[in-house]
């Protein structure tokens, strides 16, 4: 699909994605590199990081690959750091890093439990933590004049009820509350822009096989979605765009035209 915005919406800037090698954190992160963005990609596995650089390098994207655990405060501490050594800035973080499963919670094990909130809300925390000094106003590799950018990617399970994800819908609960919480002290006291997007079923990712077998699968012509049909990819990563580009800044000092 045709993006409507400008290819150079978010030229020189640059972004760091954590969970950014597959699903809706690589789509988000070649977004970001069609769009003009150097980009960094966080995870744990070797061979993903090295197929999504390849992938991104070959469409012409300034793109690395650094592993490591959002868990580990010195995994995160090292990847925001090599971050910005290789880029000399540092202007976006996306927490898109995720664990799920189905498991009916009498069958969950507190550390079952432990590991989803790990990943998903102290990994989100602690990557905020360590990008702080980059991203804040007047940070090293930034001006005076504004903070940079952070996007938490949760989902929509914990604003009623989900069946076999207790874990996931506490997990994401918190990250909500982390993202309100960073947008109120963050943006007061760094003029950093704070962001939470909440997809709904992503039809075009493996988590949607694996969450919604065919047994479970939902009947959209009769299911309460106004367009009858699950979202995509390519949905979250125009949101994303949207929210680092300045085109969604709050002081609307962006150009006149952000779109095509």
């Amino acid at each position: 699909m045709e993006s409507p915005f400008k290819a150079d919406i978010v030229k020189g800037k640059v972004a760091l994605i954590t969970g950014g090698g597959s699903g809706i954190g690589f789509e988000i992160t070649k977004e970001f590199g069609r769009h003009g963005a150097a980009v960094a990609i966080m995870g744990r596995r070797k061979s993903v990081l090295d197929s999504a650089v390849s992938s991104l390098r070959s469409l012409g994207i300034q793109a690395i690959g650094l592993e490591g655990d959002v868990r580990k405060k010195e995994d995160a501490a090292r990847v925001v750091n090599a971050t910005f050594e290789h880029f000399g800035r540092l202007d976006i973080l996306v927490n898109a890093a995720a664990g799920n499963f189905l498991v009916p919670a009498e069958d969950l094990s507190p550390n079952g439990f432990k590991t989803v909130m790990d990943i998903d809300s102290v990994g989100t925390f602690t990557m905020c933590h360590a990008a702080l000094k980059y991203i804040k106003k007047g940070g090293p590799g930034r001006g005076t004049s504004s903070g940079g950018t952070i996007m938490n990617i949760s989902a929509t399970l914990h604003y009623t009820a989900a069946w076999y994800q207790i874990h996931v819908s506490a997990a994401k609960a918190a990250v909500d509350a982390i993202t309100r919480s960073l947008a109120l002290e963050w943006g007061t006291d760094y003029d950093i822009r704070v962001n939470g997007i909440a997809p709904g079923p992503i039809g075009d990712t493996p988590g949607l096989s694996k969450l919604a077998p065919d047994e479970m699968k939902i009947d959209l012509s009769t299911d309460s979605r106004p367009l009858y049909k699950a979202g995509e990819k390519w949905d979250i990563a125009m949101a994303a765009l949207y929210l680092a580009s300045d085109a969604g800044y709050r002081k609307h000092n962006w150009p006149s035209d952000p779109f095509i």
